[in-house]
């Protein structure tokens, strides 16, 4: 594809999820990646369901416009492919245990040493320092110890797992950022940077208010179902036949979403004239709005609320929101190609740059070890 990150090579040596994410992110952005699998097994995800035709639906959404290779990196013959890739590559992405590629002769402090404009990335559970560092870890577990699974779900219930692999992700968001951070540092140095990113870190990164309330009051949060801690009215509501997103961020929003709902009076109560008091009676305001809500549909107030520019809207299945106007015309559904099923779709890339097209399609999705006599004849 063409994009920003054009003529960049990118030795992928991930597998699962963080990084590939990651990578997917780069070539999305034009960089070439080369993916690096174990010989026979490949990258585990190639096991993940759902199945089309026996080919792992998880693994092609993630994998679209790479190249593979299967090489062992503890074979000696395996090794010199490997070093000649890697030669010609700007950037190298893994997301092994720490320590594992120092095992096998690839530390930061060799590979620094023969290719000194490699940029190294390397996401794992823990970091590569710090007492944990050793241990392997899941998107569940971060979640869980990241403090994040305490904040979700509802009060008086068991703990309940972000609806996404939400740790994997924000793993590979900051790995791609800190990739782009350091090709722009070598512009200036002419040197590569290693990078260190840590699944745990990134959930205490995204805690926002939850941290925040915490280090500033040495309050711990609960768990609130979908009510913001701070931000009144701003939860799902009861209409007349579903639910329905309100978000009134200020008392501009507030006074109109009453003039919709036809409590003027509310606007101006004691109990809610600040944002402050409208969370201390949170549970009372909640009532009289349901009690509005009830007598129409969640598309009729949607209707009404859109008018008056009310932060709003349904809640949808993952089919409503794939098949939203608003989706697809943002391209952000897009279709690569397997040499066998033929097209695949998948989700698409939120970054839009003015300078590039957004294409409709991706490029094909990788069989294990299919680019091998491309590559060796390339490099070697």
């Amino acid at each position: 594809m063409d994009g920003p990150l054009k003529n960049l090579l990118v030795v992928d040596l991930t597998r699962v999820l963080v990084g590939p994410y990651c990578t997917m992110i780069l070539s999305d952005l034009g960089a070439r990646v080369i993916k690096v699998e174990a010989p026979e097994i490949g990258d585990d995800s190639r096991k993940f369901g759902p199945f089309i035709e026996n080919y792992s639906a998880y693994f092609m959404s993630l994998n679209r416009g790479k190249e593979s290779i299967a090489l062992n990196l503890k074979n000696n013959d395996d090794k010199k492919i490997f070093e000649k890739i890697l030669s010609k590559a700007d950037i190298l992405v893994e997301n092994f245990k720490p320590g594992t590629l120092e095992k096998w002769g690839y530390s930061w402090n060799e590979v620094s040493k023969k290719y000194p404009k490699l940029i190294y990335a390397s996401a794992s559970g823990f970091g590569q320092t710090g007492p944990l560092k050793g241990l392997p870890a899941y998107d569940m577990v971060v979640q869980g110890m990241g403090g994040l699974m305490s904040v979700t779900g509802h009060p008086n219930t068991e703990p309940t797992r972000v609806g996404t692999s939400i740790g994997d992700i924000t793993a590979g968001l900051f790995t791609a950022i800190g990739i782009n951070a350091a090709l722009y540092d070598r512009q200036k140095t002419g040197k590569g940077t290693f990078i260190d990113v840590s699944m745990l870190d990134c959930q205490i990164a995204i805690l926002e208010n939850a941290i925040a309330r915490y280090l500033a009051k040495n309050e711990i949060p609960e768990p609130m179902g979908s009510r913001h801690p701070s931000i009144t009215p701003f939860e799902a509501f009861k209409t007349k036949d579903n639910y329905i997103i309100i978000a009134a961020g200020n008392d501009k929003l507030f006074k109109n979403l009453c003039n919709v709902l036809q409590i003027q009076e509310i606007s101006t109560d004691e109990r809610f004239s600040t944002n402050s008091l409208r969370s201390e009676n949170v549970d009372q305001l909640k009532k009289i709005i349901e009690e509005k809500l009830s007598l129409k549909k969640t598309d009729e107030w949607i209707k009404e609320m859109e008018e008056l520019k009310i932060p709003c809207g349904p809640i949808f299945n993952i089919k409503q929101a794939v098949e939203n106007p608003q989706v697809q015309e943002r391209n952000m559904i897009i279709s690569s190609f397997h040499k066998k099923i033929g097209e695949f779709k998948s989700a698409g890339n939120p970054i839009k740059l003015s300078t590039y097209k957004d294409e409709k399609t991706r490029g094909d999705i990788p069989d294990l070890d299919e680019h091998r006599e491309k590559i060796i004849k390339e490099f070697c």
